[in-house]
């Protein structure tokens, strides 16, 4: 089996100077408010997330916060233990019916009360 390589041209193959970008020029970078230059330190800053937050009238409420938690954990938890419990009996049902289906007679369990 041969490998299957593109064919290409000479002329796709190009390689692409970039120029350093101007700082003047460059949107989304701020400048200090009370001097002419960028900020000094890592050279410029990024504009950040703080222009969309929005002020709160009350703080968090950690308290409503952590049960709400426990209440979705809660949640989480029986979700799991029904689904265990649903394939559980699925399984013994499926035991079941390939036991009748195999032609036997002792398929079903007798619970025999311990003495």
């Amino acid at each position: 089996m041969k490998n299957q390589r593109p064919i290409t041209a000479e002329d796709e193959h190009r390689v692409l100077q970039f120029r350093p970008r101007n700082p003047a020029l460059t949107p989304g970078w701020r400048k200090d408010p009370g001097a002419d230059t960028p900020l000094k330190g890592a050279g410029r800053e990024p504009n950040d997330l703080s222009r969309y937050e929005r002020p709160r009238d009350e703080p968090d409420d950690f308290q409503h916060r952590i049960l709400a938690n426990i209440a979705a954990l809660a949640f989480t938890i029986a979700l799991t233990a029904i689904g265990i419990w649903l394939a559980m009996s699925i399984q013994d049902l499926r035991r079941t019916q390939d036991c009748v289906l195999m032609g036997r007679h002792d398929c079903v369990r007798i619970a025999t009360p311990s003495i």
